[in-house]
């Protein structure tokens, strides 16, 4: 038997999934993974997502955006971080609406954790 589509997406975690809804919209798409969909990195990844909305204490998308340069090793495309680190927590707000099971806090909101270098200089 051949498939035919005008889109294939290869991953199913949440950048493959919005992707493919998006492309839906207007083509044949087929998702393809290793894995379940249910069993993906993105289901897998503890702590909520890497966007600064302040759920938790004080943030900034600059500290997102240097968390991000800095665990690239400083060879990430800088006006790429800076615009994945402005754009996150809209994205964040467009998945959760999308129903999308974030981890929560005590609160309700979307659970966060500090990176590892998205810190604020102390002392």
């Amino acid at each position: 038997m051949i498939y035919e589509y005008d889109v294939v997406i290869v991953g199913g975690g949440i950048a493959g999934l919005v992707t493919a809804l998006t492309a839906a919209e207007n083509c044949h798409v087929a998702v393809v993974s290793k894995v379940y969909v249910t069993r993906s990195n993105s289901v897998a990844a503890q702590g909520g997502i890497a966007a600064s909305l302040g759920n938790e204490e004080e943030d900034k998308w600059e500290w997102h955006m240097f968390d991000t340069v800095k665990g690239g090793d400083y060879l990430a495309d800088q006006d790429m971080a800076e615009t994945l680190a402005r754009e996150a927590p809209a994205a964040a707000v467009i998945l959760e609406h999308m129903g999308v099971p974030f981890s929560r806090n005590k609160a309700g909101k979307i659970g966060q954790r500090r990176a590892r270098s998205c810190l604020p200089e102390t002392g």
